[in-house]
């Protein structure tokens, strides 16, 4: 008789191992070996099944004290001799088969109760909405529980029948060689039950397609992409019992012709002549939230940039406002009087740090 592999070994893990890294390393070995992937592999089949064996034992608190005080002995004293097949194997463990193939075992569909679906909603809004935020009104279609039935789907007075086909699991087992797979029973659909007098306003359907207004707060500082999540506001559950839906509405927001942003600051580009450039001045500019003065310094150049503390707008998460970033463009004039020639040309005669002395100096020293 060949001795059984020690548990921990075959699921690779350390006897410390905690649950969660055990269904981990379980479900690991279940996708190598399971018998969808390796069809008329005796070897695989074997590793599946020990894989499953060992699982069952250590995942269970009682199965795993008796196996690590005593061994296998000790689990064959208890009674326990593992899954007897594959059917057991999907029964016990369907939630782990479920999330990777798409079925499971134990109870039927039609006993589960479903989530109804998250919707989707895109909304444009101004730039000044996004930098303080704003209240909408949005039309939403949706499916809704049927004022009649409650969702029941049924008529008035009637209730629903366990399907006949299924027995209420909502599920048809179907043997593929060795291996056997559930399918939705086609009957009922997965419902496990099936209505004899369905309800005249939704047709049994449990729901009713609907256009509601909802009331969106759009808080300061939202930003293109922003998503905002209104609990309960999805479609109803197709099951009279279950929880509705999300409703997230993704924001986009329009380009504005003085601002942009760059996350809670925003940049603007201001035109200066040349002589407030020299000589410098106070000017006027506009913010968010009205005009400010800002004073341009003596021998300004080109491309500096000025900043004004907290004028930009409010994060999301502190609500602390970023900054407004003035970039200064100065501009040369195209029309000059005749004056204004000759006044230039005696700066120009004064002017020592002129570039073409420079570059006459370059040119010397090269």
């Amino acid at each position: 008789m060949t001795e059984k592999r020690d548990y921990y070994e075959i699921l690779g893990v350390a006897r410390d191992v905690s649950k969660a890294d055990l269904k981990k390393a379980y479900r690991k070995l279940a996708i190598q070996y399971h018998p969808d992937k390796n069809p008329d592999n005796k070897e695989a089949e074997e590793k599946f099944k020990e894989a499953s064996e060992a699982y069952e034992v250590l995942n269970d608190d009682n199965k795993r004290q008796i196996y690590d005080q005593f061994g296998h002995r000790g689990l064959e004293g208890a009674g326990h001799s593992g899954p007897s097949g594959f059917e057991d194997i999907f029964s016990s463990f369907g939630d782990i088969f479920e999330d990777f193939f798409g079925f499971g075992g134990g109870g039927g569909r039609g006993n589960r109760t479903r989530r109804g679906s998250d919707l989707r909603y895109n909304m444009t809004i101004e730039f000044m909405e996004a930098a303080f935020g704003t209240e909408k009104t949005i039309s939403i279609p949706k499916l809704s529980t049927c004022p009649d039935c409650k969702g029941s789907g049924c008529e008035e007075g009637t209730h629903s029948e366990t399907c006949s086909q299924c027995r209420g699991t909502g599920q048809f087992i179907q043997s593929q060689g060795f291996f056997k797979v559930k399918t939705t029973c086609p009957y009922c659909k997965g419902q496990g039950s099936i209505i004899p007098n369905p309800c005249r306003k939704c047709r049994g359907a449990g729901r009713v397609e609907i256009t509601r207004k909802v009331q969106v707060k759009i808080p300061a500082g939202v930003d293109v992409g922003s998503k905002l999540r209104l609990s309960g506001e999805g479609e109803a559950s197709p099951s009279p019992d279950g929880s509705p839906g999300d409703l997230y509405v993704v924001i986009n927001v329009k380009p504005h012709k003085f601002f942009q942003r760059d996350n809670t600051d925003i940049i603007c580009a201001i035109d200066i002549s040349f002589i407030q450039a020299i000589l410098g001045d106070e000017i006027t500019i506009p913010t968010l939230v009205g005009e400010k003065k800002l004073t341009i310094p003596k021998s300004t150049q080109y491309g500096d940039v000025f900043r004004l503390r907290g004028e930009g707008i409010a994060s999301l998460r502190s609500g602390q406002r970023g900054d407004q970033i003035i970039k200064v463009i100065i501009k040369t004039p195209t029309k000059v009087s005749q004056k204004q020639v000759e006044l230039l040309k005696q700066f120009d005669e004064l002017d020592s740090n002129k570039i073409s002395n420079k570059l006459k100096n370059l040119f010397k020293n090269l």
